[in-house]
């Protein structure tokens, strides 16, 4: 297998966060966002979607999703399960990775993609250039706001975001949350249960890396 990162962008990150959690050493290589890296001949012949990050597989099968990087490293390496570990537990899991991905991370992309000059007529990750609408920053910043309303009703009523036992899920929206910070917004200091969730996730080796 091949893994293909990049040590500064969330996405990759989480499949980096993973593959710790499982304990398994994977040949990678650091592709930067912030010198194009993504955009070049040797990285498109690899993904021409242009995106990070990639896991291309003992069979050489390319794959460019976390969701799916996830999926295949939990089939092939069951133990220390981190999508699920009953049928309940796998379709919560998958429900509430959707929901921080498209109510947490999105939010965040909209707020960075559509302000930050580094971003500029690149606002949607991939080969195709877009312009930057910032109408689209101001609703991301409100967005992450209900994502921490979110977070915080869930975690009153559970230690971790899908189950009883730390998964996937938790792993996107720690990163999620983490990020935020790259548009000034953080977990609100009276979101207690939130907080205690993100401290003990942030003491986890896999969040060091």
């Amino acid at each position: 297998m091949k893994f293909y990162d990049c040590s500064t962008a969330p996405n990759p990150r989480r499949a980096r966060m993973f593959i710790a959690e499982k304990g398994l050493d994977i040949d990678t290589q650091d592709v930067s966002i912030a010198k194009g890296e993504q955009l070049r001949p040797e990285f498109l012949a690899v993904n021409p979607r242009a995106t990070i990050p990639v896991l291309v597989t003992d069979e050489g099968h390319v794959l460019t999703e976390n969701l799916g990087i996830a999926a295949y490293l939990e089939a092939r390496f069951p133990d220390l399960p981190l999508m699920g570990r009953t049928p309940d537990e796998k379709g919560l899991v998958l429900m509430w990775h959707s929901i921080v991905e498209q109510q947490g991370g999105m939010a965040v992309a909209e707020a960075l993609r559509n302000t930050n000059p580094h971003f500029k007529d690149r606002a949607i990750p991939g080969p195709t250039n877009f312009p930057q609408i910032p109408a689209l920053a101001e609703r991301g910043l409100a967005r992450i706001d209900l994502f921490w309303d979110i977070l915080e009703d869930r975690l009153q009523q559970s230690r971790w975001i899908a189950s009883d036992a730390f998964t996937f899920a938790d792993i996107s929206a720690f990163v999620f949350a983490d990020f935020a910070r790259v548009v000034k917004k953080r977990i609100p200091e009276g979101n207690i249960a939130s907080l205690a969730w993100y401290e003990a996730i942030r003491s986890r080796p896999s969040a060091q890396l």
